[in-house]
């Protein structure tokens, strides 16, 4: 079991920058693939990118590639995602996510654990 609450939501203009981090509880979490995930008002979840459990393998959803970056720190516990050239539609809450399997997907189905979710607002 992992627990995850995430952080570094908030308010921001089109074109600024936000540092998202999602912190893990247990013994386990470099174990984990993780992955972030974000969910819009009406609209269904979406994959953000992902993380396998050594940091080696990241991947993006295209409508972020070139611009967030998601990275881990095992030793904290902690994955993190770098939100650079944020544009409207990037308005969300954006969750965390861990698959025990290591492997981690596109696929929120995938992914047993889940945080709380955090804010981010984006003005134009």
């Amino acid at each position: 079991q992992v627990q995850l609450v995430e952080s570094g939501g908030g308010l921001v203009q089109a074109g600024g920058s936000l540092s998202l981090s999602c912190a893990a509880s247990g013994r386990t979490f470099s174990s984990y693939a993780m992955g972030w995930f974000r969910q819009a008002p009406g609209k269904a979840r979406e994959f953000v990118a992902g993380i396998r459990s050594s940091g080696g393998s990241t991947w993006y959803a295209d409508s972020v590639k070139g611009r967030f970056t998601i990275s881990r720190d095992n030793a904290k516990n902690t994955v993190y995602l770098q939100m650079n050239s944020l544009k409207p539609e990037d308005t969300a809450v954006y969750y965390c996510a861990a698959d025990r399997n290591g492997v981690g997907s596109h696929q929120h189905a995938d992914y047993e654990y889940w945080g709380q979710g955090t804010q981010v607002t984006v003005s134009p």
